[in-house]
């Protein structure tokens, strides 16, 4: 796979700054709910239990239904974060399931269901999101709940949808996820992280690494499990962190990053606390003589830093937008005909809630039904397609193609696939 040069990627900082500035453009065909959600009855406010109780006095085969002779729409509540820390995602991930629902709508939906789209946000206080949730199933009667935002709201989330309502979490993320009802469908650490470490350590000949993450479950697990690649390829850690989301100030970090001098830091941090950490790393001058591989990183991200911040700088993935194949060319054609030409720039994390459609499409037509128990026997080992190209479920774990790229500026350039 090589890198394709497209002109519309370059001069990216002047389309960081102009979706910066328009911010979340919803369409007539999406409902938006803000920080405060729709109206919530007193009693509800009082107590979140009682509210999540509310929402599942029925089981979710029953109320499907219920609902099903009601209406004809299937209603997706598509959870992503608009601020905060994973902020910055928010605008390629709306229009990216946007786009996902105007070509299934197009085809005639799902087993004939046109799908309506209700984007939430999934940031603020964990218990916010969580009695968001809890709203769209009791109140305005969802029937699938999608999630691209951290794991941590996730973990809260699915105490939420239960064994009751599809949830399909997208983006990246820690691995191991069993909970009845969740699909997950992005990279995890097995898959992301492992092949990289040991390209490093064979071709840069890395043995001492540093680890920094935020301060929650993905960086958490993830560290977990790279330590165990760090050791198998013969390496080992020097120093490990965590820091809290939200925080800008890395002189302390970076001072001990210094300390210890590592031949590669591995960098788990989220959003802008990733743009801040990486800014500062290039700007102290550690950049040019230590390597750094990224976790949640894409083209948003990269964006953010600069094009002078990123030397030495590698990412894995199993999405770029410089992919060179027939079905990203043909899902960024479409992203920018529906779009601009100005529109937020693609990466994987946005791009990650246009499969979590493509994904439930092919799931409900293999099951023959979107009932709960028959669309996870369904999906638990399933091929379906999408700006990845082929993606597969096999014992309810995604297994798709892994590049390693190395950023060029405020682009990418693939190494290999690994």
């Amino acid at each position: 796979m090589g890198r394709v040069d497209n002109p519309q990627r370059r001069g990216s900082t002047r389309r960081l700054r102009e979706w910066c500035r328009t911010g979340v453009g919803v369409g007539s065909t999406v409902n938006s709910v803000g920080h405060g959600g729709y109206a919530v009855p007193p009693f509800a406010l009082k107590d979140l239990s009682a509210l999540a109780a509310k929402a599942s006095l029925r089981p979710f085969d029953a109320e499907f239904s219920r609902r099903s002779g009601a209406r004809n729409k299937l209603r997706v509540a598509n959870f992503v974060t608009f601020s905060g820390s994973p902020g910055i995602w928010g605008p390629a991930s709306t229009n990216s399931v946007k786009l996902a629902v105007s070509e299934i709508n197009k085809r005639g939906g799902i087993l004939g269901r046109e799908i309506e789209l209700c984007v939430c946000d999934a940031g603020g206080p964990i218990e916010e999101v969580t009695r968001r949730a809890a709203e769209v199933i009791a109140f305005d009667e969802a029937d699938v709940i999608m999630g691209s935002h951290i794991s941590a709201v996730r973990v809260a989330l699915r105490k939420v949808t239960g064994n009751r309502i599809p949830y399909i979490y997208t983006p990246v993320y820690e691995g191991g996820e069993r909970t009845p009802g969740v699909m997950a469908i992005g990279e995890t650490p097995r898959w992301q992280s492992r092949p990289a470490i040991h390209w490093l350590a064979d071709v840069k000949k890395a043995q001492r690494w540093y680890l920094i993450g935020s301060d929650y479950v993905w960086p958490w697990q993830s560290h977990r499990a790279v330590k165990k690649y760090i050791t198998e390829s013969g390496g080992h850690v020097v120093g490990e962190e965590f820091v809290p989301l939200g925080e800008d100030n890395h002189e302390a970090h970076l001072e001990r990053i210094r300390a210890a001098k590592p031949d590669v830091v591995l960098i788990s941090l989220i959003g802008t606390d990733s743009i801040t950490f990486n800014r500062a790393f290039g700007e102290c001058g550690l950049s040019a003589t230590t390597l750094r591989l990224a976790g949640a990183m894409d083209e948003t991200v990269l964006l953010g830093i600069g094009a002078d911040n990123t030397e030495n700088l590698f990412c894995s993935s199993g999405y770029f937008n410089c992919i060179g194949s027939r079905a990203n060319d043909e899902f960024l054609d479409r992203y920018r005909a529906m779009f601009g030409a100005h529109a937020p720039p693609i990466g994987s994390v946005g791009q990650s809630n246009y499969e979590g459609l493509r994904f439930l499409e092919q799931a409900a037509n293999r099951a023959g039904s979107l009932q709960l128990r028959p669309l996870l026997a369904a999906a638990r080992n399933i091929d379906y397609s999408g700006a990845r190209g082929l993606v597969s479920i096999r014992d309810g774990r995604a297994q798709m193609s892994m590049y390693l790229a190395e950023a060029d500026g405020l682009d990418f350039k693939l190494i290999k696939m690994i």
